[in-house]
């Protein structure tokens, strides 16, 4: 498989290239040339395998020809070694929760982190790379996690600092050894300008070897197809899907797998009040705000990297805004009260997820992607009247002291410090 820059087409790489160089030429975000389309007969016979075998089947074509069949098995049986639940919240409308956040560092980007860190480590060999990633909460932990003392691998996370709650930070600010994270004086969007200019700039990358784990790195991406699949393998009258939405790589996922066969109806983008692209759903045009910070952290984030590769979809293969593709907005007050409602009537959501359900409550035969554990979010459960238990991967950094550095939001010093190794 080929991949292209969406930015300048006739940049065409491999798998591999693509995967290291996280950008293309121009800030370009990368797509397959091509995207395998299953027919009726091959979707049922994948719904009926076990997830990790039928994820081989999904990933394979992507990383052919440079991984074989056995190398694609050995590192997804590897990286996706955690359980995927699908809960119910409202049966008469049959709504559900796909519970993403059962992996290490309990939220749904363990799939696409963990996936990436060994295909890297594949690819790479013994050659030394640098790891840059911004990250609004989950990423950082899911990215630090899956490349923790992994050999000849620096990984740097910038994130917003005082803006990404205090046990989420401390799942990836404690580690140390090759985990570096710097807490920038500004907002997510701030952070992922810093990451995207240090991948413009052409004398740093030759003095440099660096590589992106964000959500703009298309292994991320095809890692989370995966888990499409899984809800209709679960429960086949579920055909819509509502996904809390930021950088909007989760939603270029599920539109791929549609786009393979997988029969998903509708799609709805819940954001908070960063509302770019539901402002953009309503009267076309493109006019981000200043970022606002929320109680759901992890998606503040007002101009999103992934929504050119949904409107590169929605283009090349016919899907509608507003009616195949929907995004709403909510407000804190009413996140804050869907924790609470759920909470009542028997289900315990973070407010990604409350959020999510929220803005899907009219829908049925749907399912909410699960984001994040709702431990991780213990202020704003708190503040509900919520109690909740630490899970031993939270537990066990409660107290330990972070090892961020304070950074400005200057990218001279952010590339003096890239430098420094």
């Amino acid at each position: 498989m080929q991949y292209f820059n969406l930015k300048e087409p006739s940049q065409i790489v491999s798998f591999s290239e693509a995967i290291q160089l996280g950008l293309g030429n121009k800030q370009g975000l990368f797509m397959p040339t091509e995207i395998p389309e299953f027919f009726d007969r091959r979707i049922i016979e994948l719904l009926n395998m076990p997830f990790a075998e039928r994820s081989v089947e999904i990933l394979a074509p992507y990383l052919a020809p440079e991984f074989d069949y056995d190398e694609v098995k050995e590192i997804v049986h590897d990286a996706f070694n955690f359980e995927i639940k699908l809960e119910s919240v409202n049966e008469s409308k049959n709504q559900h929760v796909l519970e993403l956040f059962h992996g290490p560092s309990l939220a749904f980007k363990d799939f696409g982190a963990r996936f990436l860190a060994r295909c890297l480590s594949k690819v790479l060999g013994s050659n030394d790379t640098t790891i840059l990633t911004a990250t609004s909460g989950d990423t950082g932990a899911a990215v630090a996690h899956a490349f923790y003392a992994v050999d000849n691998v620096r990984v740097i996370i910038l994130y917003p600092k005082g803006k990404v709650a205090p046990l989420q930070e401390k799942l990836f600010s404690t580690l140390g050894y090759n985990i570096e994270t710097l807490a920038v004086d500004g907002d997510f969007d701030a952070c992922q300008a810093l990451v995207k200019q240090a991948f413009s700039d052409e004398k740093l990358r030759e003095a440099v070897p660096i590589s992106s784990a964000n959500s703009i790195n298309i292994a991320r991406l095809l890692a989370q197809v995966c888990y499409y699949f899984e809800i209709i393998a679960q429960h086949p009258q579920v055909n819509n899907v509502c996904v809390p939405s930021g950088n909007f790589g989760n939603l270029t996922a599920g539109l791929i797998a549609k786009v393979m066969g997988l029969p998903l109806q509708k799609f709805m983008a819940a954001t908070n009040a960063n509302d770019t692209v539901p402002r953009f759903l309503q009267d076309g045009t493109w006019a981000p705000n200043p970022t606002i910070a929320t109680v759901t952290n992890a998606m503040d984030v007002a101009q999103p990297n992934n929504f050119p590769r949904v409107e590169y979809l929605a283009r090349a293969y016919g899907f509608k805004f507003n009616q195949t593709i929907f995004s709403k907005s909510v407000t804190d007050t009413q996140t804050k009260a869907a924790v609470k409602i759920l909470h009542s009537n028997g289900y315990l959501a973070d407010p990604h997820t409350a959020l999510g359900i929220f803005a899907s409550r009219e829908w049925e035969n749907v399912a909410t992607l699960g984001t994040a554990h709702p431990a991780k979010f213990l202020e704003v459960l708190t503040e509900q009247g919520i109690i909740v238990d630490l899970p031993p991967a939270i537990a066990k950094v409660e107290d330990k002291q972070s090892l961020a550095i304070d950074m400005a939001n200057d990218y001279i010093a952010f590339r003096e410090y890239l430098k420094e190794a």
